[in-house]
Parts: structure tokens; sequence; C-alpha cells
């Protein structure tokens, strides 16, 4: 026998005896004659790592090259080099092969919480200040005053508002990640910093420079729409729609924006009402977010909006919610109905979206702070 038979029947011997001792920790299915891998497809990727035998059956031995590669050999080949290839995170750059744990909006709530937050809450302005006349116009004729039993928690979601997006925070990246997972379906983590967050409607590579107005509170109305599996296809519709070839928008800044209409809404006691009636407060500013982005889609969609139509879309939007929330929430409480029952594209959408569609750095968006007070006077009719 010569010596390149020798190192193949040494090799082969090698590799049958990796596979019966993994295997009789993995009791599995093992017959010599069917091959090994029928007893290999239940065993941890780290136990052959660690065994060795991935590489015994991928390697050329000894100038032994095998007459045909199996296609399952060659697909755990690449699996084990993409755990071979994972690196830890540091600072803003997170791990792009391991991914992290989704975050509930529960959790990333009870997070502020639990955390100081004196130091922001001395900056918030629970209600508008009014005088004269108008304090006398509000008081006659304006909604409710909260009940001082929910204040507390009306000023928590102003105080996280306050709050800016900290990348050093585990919390803070996980909330990212779950958003970016979300809406991209991607089962793995991005860095904090880079072009993909344009591809989501942010206006550069770091979320936190288009949080202005609304703070970590931007970030939490996000891992909301996308956290509930309802709301979850709102917003899958609404990311399609804002990748339109014509009628694109950049979407997580126009959420930004659709936060700081909810901020203002909730500080002149549009929402006392029904937080009132409700007894709760976030639930129903959560609920106040998601109508009133829906209701910006469903405008923009069949009134044909563009880009260039932004701040007024939004300033007409901002005077709706705040006169007629209670009609928001009820058009939103029929789009979930019509959800649970199968109705999957409520907006009537066209699928012309996709990769032409520009980054949003490329389009000039004018949001809800940046025209003056006397741009719009119209409301859109539910």
């Amino acid at each position: 026998m010569n010596e390149n038979s020798c190192s193949f029947h040494s090799e082969k011997e090698l590799r049958d005896g990796q596979v019966e001792s993994v295997c009789a920790a993995y009791p599995l299915p093992y017959d010599k004659d069917t091959g090994v891998l029928r007893a290999l497809r239940g065993i941890p990727i780290s136990e052959l790592k660690n065994h060795g035998i991935l590489r015994a059956l991928t390697a050329e031995a000894n100038g032994w090259q095998p007459g045909v590669v199996n296609a399952e050999v060659l697909r755990a080949q690449e699996e084990w080099e993409a755990v071979d290839n994972i690196q830890t995170e540091s600072g803003s750059q997170a791990s792009v092969d391991q991914p992290g744990q989704l975050i509930s909006f529960s959790e990333a709530l009870q997070h502020f919480q639990t955390v100081d937050l004196s130091s922001f809450k001395k900056r918030i302005q629970p209600t508008i200040r009014r005088t004269g006349l108008a304090a006398i116009r509000h008081c006659l004729f304006g909604p409710p005053k909260l009940h001082q039993g929910l204040r507390e928690e009306r000023d928590l979601v102003l105080t996280i508002a306050q709050c800016g997006l900290d990348n050093q925070d585990p919390m803070h990246g996980r909330v990212l990640q779950t958003i970016y997972k979300k809406l991209t379906g991607s089962k793995f983590d991005c860095a904090l910093h880079g072009d993909h967050w344009e591809d989501l409607g942010f206006q550069g590579a770091n979320p936190a420079t288009d949080l202005r107005g609304a703070g970590f509170l931007a970030l939490l109305h996000l891992l909301y729409l996308v956290m509930d599996s309802k709301t979850l296809l709102m917003a899958q519709e609404i990311f399609r729609l804002s990748r339109h070839h014509i009628q694109q928008f950049p979407f997580c800044l126009m959420s930004v924006n659709i936060t700081r209409i909810t901020i203002q809404a909730l500080r002149e006691d549009s929402l006392s009402r029904e937080c009132n009636r409700q007894q709760k407060v976030i639930p129903v500013v959560n609920s106040f977010y998601a109508a009133t982005f829906l209701r910006l889609a469903h405008v923009w969609r069949t009134q044909q909006k563009t880009i260039a139509d932004s701040g007024f879309v939004l300033k007409d939007l901002e005077v709706l919610a705040k006169k007629s929330p209670r009609r928001l929430l009820k058009t939103l409480e029929i789009y979930l109905a019509g959800v649970s029952k199968g109705q999957a594209s409520l907006l009537g959408a066209p699928k012309c979206y996709g990769p032409q569609a520009p980054h949003s750095k490329d389009l000039t968006f004018t949001g809800v702070c940046d025209l003056p007070p006397h741009s719009s006077e119209g409301t859109w009719l539910i």
C-alpha cells in the first residue's frame, strides 16, 4: 500500500473515531455505511470544532481530496467560519456577527423608571403657560386638565424626551438594534454609527443627531411601533411607502416629527380627556403617536405628497391632531381591527420602493419645527 493510501486510511480512521466519541455525548443514529453526515446533523457546531471534525471533513490532508463535496459540509464550514469571525463589541462598533437580544418597549420603559432622571426632569415644562385672554379662553373652552394622579406619569414621558441617545449605554444600543432588525428583517446587529442608518431614514450616520426636540422618546416610540405584532405591520407599510421612487421620505426623521407633535399635544392638554378616561398616560401617548403616523401615511399616499410637501403636511397634521385626537385614535382602532382580520395593506401603498430611493441626506426635508406658525391654517379630514 503506498504512502498516500496509508494517509487516507489514517485520516478516515481519525474522523470515524472523532465522530463516534462526539456521538457518545449526543446520542444520534450513526451508521458507518450511510456516512457520518447523518450523525453530525444534530450536534452543536461548537462541539464539532472542539473535536476537530469540521476541519477533518473539509480540509485537504496529505494530498487527499474528497471526490464529492457535500453541500451540507460546505454549509457547516461556512457557519463555522462565521463563528470564527465573531468580534467583541468595542465603543460604538457593535458586533455584526453576534446578534444581541431584542428589547421590548416595557423593558426599555422600566429602565427609565428605575434610573435617576432628576437632572433631566428639571428641564421639562409640563404644560403650556398661557396668560391674559388665552388663559381665560383655555379655561372656559379648552380641554380638561390632567388628573392629579396621572401627572407623574406625564412628567416621566416629558423627561424621557429630554434624554439623549447614549451609545455607551447598553440599553440604548439594544433599542437601536431592535428597531433596525425589525424594520430591515436582519438577524444580525449592526454598527451604531454608519450609512445603514440613512437607509432607515435618519439624515446622517449617527441617529443621535436627529432627535432634536424629541430626545429618546422618539426612539421609544419607534420601538413601540415595531415590537407589537399589529403595529409592526403598519410600521413596515409606512417604511415601504417611505422608499417609493417618487414619494420617498426619511422614515425615522418623519417619526421624530410625529413624536414632537405628540409632546406638544400632551403639554397642551389635548390628550388629557383620553388619559383621564383610561386612567393612563403612556398607553394613550403611544396610541396617539401611532394614530398620527398612520394619518400622515394615509395623506401622503392618497394625496400624492412628496418630500417638498413635508413641512406643510406636518403642520396641518399637528392642527388636526390637537383638535381631534379622539378621531385619530378611532381611525387607528379601525386599522388595527382590519389587520387582525387579515387586511394587511390598508394604506394601499404601491410596491414601487427599493434601492432606487435616495438616502435621507439627499432629501430636502422640512420638519414641523422648521416652519413659521402661519405657514398653514387648513386641516385634513379623516
